[in-house]
């Protein structure tokens, strides 16, 4: 057994709040590819404009690339993470193997989503909003995972080191900003207005 005694209580709030709204979104989308494929030529309650819609994504080869819609992925792997932020809070601790695994899937999330963020900005020309979503929990929640793994001693046995992750992690919000304001900045180098189109979305 790898984790501490002490209840990590902030990152396994974090987990059920990103599991609600990575799950939410998910779902949105999954029942906006059931539409597309009841009303062939309609467009989605998510269209925006040009650039902000779901109806590209959902269409293309990269909204299915392992044959069937990515939006299932998310509906599934997110109560994964709930279950492990009520796993958290409630004080379970497990071995170091399966924060192992843990750590993986959500590594593979993380890389999947950049590369779809890649995808949506620079071959489809679109940002999809719950899309967008989606990648707005997973970020940080990689980034909040990575240092749990080393504060709980999955990534090293180094005390210094697991001390030095706990520290770092009140700067997880700073870099989820960064993160965000990296992609915002892609999506205007590449011509999609971004933050108008959020912006005007919202107003």
């Amino acid at each position: 057994m790898t984790t501490p005694r002490t209840r990590h209580v902030g990152y396994g709030i974090w987990l059920i709040i990103a599991a609600v709204l990575g799950w939410w979104a998910a779902f949105q989308l999954t029942i906006e590819k059931f539409y597309v494929l009841e009303n062939p030529g309609e467009t989605t309650s998510c269209y925006v404009s040009v650039m902000l819609q779901c109806d590209k994504n959902l269409g293309s080869w990269q909204g299915a690339v392992f044959g069937f819609p990515n939006p299932l992925i998310g509906v599934t792997a997110w109560m994964a993470v709930l279950v492990m932020g009520v796993a958290v809070l409630s004080g379970v601790r497990f071995p170091r193997w399966f924060w192992g695994l843990f750590g993986v899937g959500v590594l593979g999330a993380f890389i999947f989503v950049c590369w779809l963020i890649g995808q949506s900005i620079y071959s489809l020309h679109t940002l999809c909003p719950w899309c967008m979503a989606t990648w707005a929990v997973t970020i940080p929640t990689f980034f909040a995972t990575t240092l749990h793994l080393v504060r709980n001693g999955t990534l090293g046995r180094s005390t210094a080191a697991r001390e030095r992750a706990g520290r770092l992690m009140v700067w997880v919000p700073l870099a989820t900003i960064l993160a965000y304001a990296t992609v915002i900045a892609m999506a205007q180098l590449a011509g999609l207005d971004l933050l108008g189109e959020v912006i005007g979305m919202i107003f």
